[in-house]
């Protein structure tokens, strides 16, 4: 086997949790509104503090970033070892949970593509719920320091989870036929697509090419085209899985 060949077999699974796969997931993930306000309001609450001190608006996005993407490492590894492990366990259903994750994606899928013809903020499965909004803002209007923004990155992750769970879980659980170790890199590679437009928001304040209010803008005017992408990218994976293309 040469090099190439075994660099495929690495990045494509038995039972189709492809490249393609894990890359469309983490796409629908990463373009998620959720994500993008709550690194909104860090840079709000830090330009509040120190309007003018870029290097902390830089350091602290960057921070607040790192802390989300190990944080979802962690969730990752927990969803992978629990179903690797209740795999082995019940093979004999194997084929009954790779099929209910189809239906899962399919309805998530459905939800986005819901909100961009029927849109209402707090969506179910799809934004923050309205309920949670005020604590996250609370808790985010703490942020002071760079180290403040790595902690309370780890903390907010509790107010993605609503609205940024769905594709990862199925991800997860697609990953999970493969074993934790071998998932690993894959999983790693989802949570970087995750985290990129946080990064690069924060590097397009910090160089000022955009303004935190500008983003803002363009996020809720195309709140509704971001919701589409995401559900028609997810609602595809269901259908190909269910109907074995993947």
């Amino acid at each position: 086997m040469t090099i190439l060949e075994r660099c495929i077999e690495e990045i494509t699974f038995q039972h189709g949790c492809n490249f393609g796969t894990v890359t469309a997931l983490a796409i629908a993930d990463a373009v998620n509104p959720c994500e993008i306000a709550i690194l909104l309001m860090v840079l709000i609450s830090i330009l509040t503090a120190e309007p003018k001190n870029k290097k902390k608006v830089l350091y602290s996005g960057l921070a607040f970033s790192f802390a989300i993407f190990i944080t979802y490492i962690l969730y990752g590894t927990i969803i992978i070892e629990f179903f690797t492990r209740f795999t082995e366990i019940t093979k004999a259903s194997s084929v009954l949970i790779y099929r209910s994750m189809a239906v899962i994606a399919m309805i998530i899928g459905a939800l986005q593509i819901k909100d961009y013809f029927f849109y209402k903020p707090g969506g179910m499965s799809t934004e923050m719920p309205l309920w949670m909004r005020p604590y996250a803002k609370l808790t985010i209007s703490k942020i002071k320091s760079v180290w403040g923004a790595f902690f309370i990155g780890i903390f907010v992750t509790l107010f993605l989870l609503p609205c940024t769970m769905g594709p990862y879980f199925v991800a997860s659980i697609l990953l999970a036929e493969k074993g934790l170790i071998a998932s690993i890199p894959m999983l790693v590679y989802y949570n970087l697509i995750f985290v990129l437009p946080m990064i690069i928001i924060t590097l397009l304040v910090y160089f000022g090419y955009s303004k935190v209010e500008k983003i803002s803008g363009w996020k809720e005017r195309n709140i509704k085209l971001l919701h589409l992408i995401a559900g028609i990218l997810v609602f595809g994976i269901g259908i190909s899985i269910l109907l074995g293309w993947i």
